[in-house]
């Protein structure tokens, strides 16, 4: 198929995709396995059309082979609605030979579109966990070992259940996920983009280092719309990387800031990623409760980057600028943006279903670009988001289709109990130390999987550990038991937001980080540095899952969040500054310490340290943190003062 043929197929085939799925997700009308196993071969089709066996394949003509595959991806449906009965029928008897066929060769189509798609590392995964299910399993000793199972019974409960590939995991994508990347679609070819990046600069521009802030507030603002940290880097990168390398910063750190605040696009509410749908489905905990309690972590990330830029602007002498652009004219042109953004927020706090939402607010993108005379959106226009956002889908929804057989064999393995009892033993019932092994794990995890994965695999497997950790003896003691506790959700939702937070690390963790590598790509920076340099930036990601488990920002009241909240912005000045060593001047070692002591103290308040005994007059160590920090930063002001008197006497 030549070229020119290839993409307008392509392109019909996309939006007939992105209108099935929005049809069925509005109205019904067939059961969730047929629709998630659709999802699978739709988009497995699309993928093998769309991605070559390997990079140096032909990109103009599309093989025999690989049509070949697109096929046999879209028979998996059709063979899954002409033989379902085979769901009852062979549960306690044998499989027929074509039901083992087809799935074998679901599993085995899974693994090439993810090979093609995402690498090899998720792919040899998933041939590791049916390797040990199958084989190798029953010859380990200890806790590892696994008496296995029968092909034919693997099989099964791959294909028919809700443990493999067509289970909760898939449900997620063919719904949640998938109209939320079309959404973000609809969103950035309306404009909405530009928009963002206009208002942003306007509104940061009389700041020092003002492009930083640009680069900062626009990626947090098209989080809300994407929850993809490369999506964001390509789409706000192309333009606030080469601002910001104009305006004076280094390119190494422009392409920093701009690949933390894009990773950040995951953990921003309103969307948050697809790891927020899979965290609202894993603890059935509301959608709308996990996005509420999300807003003051989030805002405290992209806090703490903004020191960065400040504090690196001041060392480099990078001074406010201005704007020559009004925020009213922006406004005027672009309010029609807010529209969607708001019905959709407003539609989630109602108790909507976030798919429900979605759909509606794709439609009001559509009429609330009429309200406006130079952005509304064409037909052609709409068939193109509607392909753009399939397109967008290929990658997360085979990926998260496929990972349901790890999860799967973790499940009926029971290897998730396994570690984390391994998680209590090996930590000795001590939370910091449990904590500090999840974080290596999801380093680990992060170098060769992608954020979704790495959250899904961590959580299946360290969730429970981490809320056992996180209760106090008698209340885990009740929900091991099966009692309903109500505080316990809160602590199962912050074991979540932990795994969710240091999964995140993935984008910026060499030797795979995308995110980073797209940054580096737009300033032309070696991308592993890059990495390093983001890593260093992105602090807060390692930060604030410490402040999940040992403050009460997730499971305490309001007034307490609020507290940690407030006392958590002075608390990442102190850790920007420390980072950088630098302030008005550099800083002297006697100031880094002091500064370093009122950052624990701002942080963990009588948690970690029990300083409520040491501290017996004044309780709350909040309050010395913070005098200690001002204090500090007060004798460094006369200090540099001191210093530029003598230096301005001694040049006369």
């Amino acid at each position: 198929m030549k070229k020119e043929y290839l993409n307008k197929f392509i392109f019909i085939y996309a939006i007939l995709i992105a209108l099935f799925h929005f049809y069925v997700n509005i109205w019904g009308g067939i059961s969730d396995l047929w629709f998630n196993a659709a999802h699978f071969s739709l988009l497995a089709s699309l993928g093998f059309l769309t991605y070559r066996v390997s990079e140096h394949s032909s990109k103009d003509i599309i093989p025999i082979f690989d049509i070949l595959l697109a096929i046999a991806a879209m028979s998996v449906v059709v063979y899954m609605m002409l033989f379902e009965e085979s769901l009852y029928s062979v549960a306690n008897t044998n499989m027929r030979f074509f039901d083992l066929f087809y799935s074998a060769i679901t599993i085995l189509l899974a693994i090439e579109v993810l090979r093609r798609t995402t690498g090899y590392i998720i792919p040899t995964m998933i041939v590791i966990a049916i390797g040990y299910v199958l084989y190798f399993g029953k010859f380990l000793t200890g806790v590892f070992a696994f008496g296995g199972m029968s092909v034919e019974r693997f099989l099964y409960r791959m294909y028919y259940t809700g443990e493999g590939l067509f289970g909760p995991i898939a449900t997620i994508s063919t719904t949640y996920v998938f109209m939320f990347i079309l959404f973000a679609a609809f969103l950035i070819k309306s404009g909405a983009g530009d928009f963002i990046v206009d208002l942003a600069s306007v509104a940061t521009s009389r700041f020092n280092g003002g492009t930083g802030h640009v680069a900062l507030f626009s990626s947090a603002l098209m989080g809300t719309i994407s929850g993809s940290a490369v999506a964001n880097v390509v789409s706000t990168g192309s333009i606030t990387i080469p601002m910001m390398k104009k305006a004076g910063f280094k390119p190494l750190f422009a392409a920093s800031v701009e690949t933390t605040a894009s990773t950040g696009g995951q953990i921003m509410p309103p969307i948050m990623g697809a790891g927020a749908f899979i965290m609202a489905q894993m603890t059935q905990i509301a959608f709308s409760t996990i996005i509420v309690l999300s807003i003051l972590p989030a805002l405290l990330y992209f806090i703490s980057i903004s020191f960065y830029i400040h504090i690196h602007a001041k060392k480099h002498n990078i001074i406010a600028r201005g704007s020559d652009k009004k925020a009213w004219p922006i406004v005027r042109e672009g309010f029609h943006f807010l529209i969607p953004l708001t019905v959709l927020i407003g539609l989630l706090i109602y108790g909507f279903t976030p798919t429900y939402a979605a759909g509606i607010s794709i439609a009001t993108i559509i009429a609330a670009s009429y309200l406006t005379k130079t952005k509304r959106m064409s037909f052609k226009l709409i068939l193109e988001a509607l392909a753009q956002g399939t397109q967008n889908m290929v990658i997360t929804g085979t990926l998260l289709v496929s990972i349901g057989v790890i999860v799967g064999v973790i499940n009926i393995s029971g290897i998730g109990v396994t570690f984390s009892q391994l998680i209590m033993e090996w930590s000795n019932n001590n939370l910091f130390m449990g904590l500090f092994l999840v974080s290596i794990a999801a380093i680990v995890l992060g170098m060769g999987l992608p954020t979704t994965a790495a959250y899904v695999v961590l959580v299946v497997l360290s969730a429970p550990a981490l809320v056992g950790l996180m209760l106090d003896p008698t209340t885990a003691a009740l929900v091991s038991a099966g009692v309903n506790v109500p505080q316990a959700t809160l602590y199962l939702l912050s074991a979540h937001l932990i795994v969710f937070w240091l999964a995140q690390v993935s984008n910026l963790t060499p030797p795979v980080c995308l995110a980073a590598f797209a940054g580096a790509a737009i300033a032309e920076t070696p991308p592993m540095k890059t990495g390093f340099s983001a890593l260093s930036l992105g602090k807060a990601f390692y930060i604030m899952p410490v402040l999940f488990a040992f403050s009460p920002l997730i499971t305490g009241t309001w007034p307490e969040r609020f507290e940690v909240f407030l006392f958590a912005i002075p608390g990442f000045l102190a850790i920007a500054t420390l980072s950088e060593g630098y302030w008005d001047t550099k800083l002297n070692i006697l100031e880094k310490i002091l500064i370093a002591s009122s950052a624990i103290l701002l942080f963990f308040q009588d948690q970690i340290f029990d300083l409520t005994s040491y501290f017996n007059v004044i309780q709350d160590t909040h309050i010395v943190g913070l005098g200690m920090l001002v204090f500090v930063l007060i004798l460094h002001k006369s200090r540099y003062k001191r210093t530029s008197n003598l230096a301005t006497v001694s040049n006369k």
